[in-house]
């Protein structure tokens, strides 16, 4: 299970790869939740998919499962990552993909670790953009733990 409640979804990996074969020679923006690109001189180092397993704080079995993208910033400022570079990334990932659909997240060092979903790209005159958005964290379980607004409380496990 990918979806988990009120979660705004992320591109999937079929999308994504789509606009990046009609975008393969531009260099691709990514594009914080808050509109400012980051640096264009990014590279993505892994294409990933990962997996994890989990139970909520009111005891039910979860998987999340997503391609991850994980990019960093070097010294090589003249490098640009194109869509055809990234696409051939994917090429590469296929067997660890296993042909699966996932939603793309975004992983980039901020002085601490941060993972956005992907959840946009769009192809400009001179460049591919991809937005980024916030994920959040969630009571997966507010029914059994949160108190009722009702005022009937209920044994808490959060």
């Amino acid at each position: 299970m990918n979806n988990l409640p009120n979660e705004i979804s992320a591109m999937t990996v079929s999308t994504l790869r789509s606009v990046l074969a009609a975008a393969a020679d531009l260099p691709i923006t990514v594009i914080w939740p808050d509109g400012e690109p980051i640096e264009a001189h990014f590279h993505v180092t892994e294409v990933g998919r990962v997996q994890r397993d989990f139970v909520d704080c009111g005891g039910t079995v979860r998987q999340i499962v997503t391609c991850l993208l994980q990019s960093w910033v070097g010294d090589d400022i003249d490098h640009r990552i194109t869509g055809g570079k990234l696409l051939k990334a994917f090429v590469h990932a296929e067997p660890i993909l296993r042909g699966e659909d996932l939603p793309v997240e975004f992983e980039y060092d901020a002085c601490n670790v941060v993972q956005l979903k992907v959840l946009s790209a769009t192809v400009e005159t001179d460049r591919l953009v991809i937005r980024l958005g916030k994920k959040q964290t969630d009571c997966l379980a507010k029914e059994l733990c949160i108190p009722s607004t009702r005022g009937a409380a209920t044994a808490g496990c959060c």
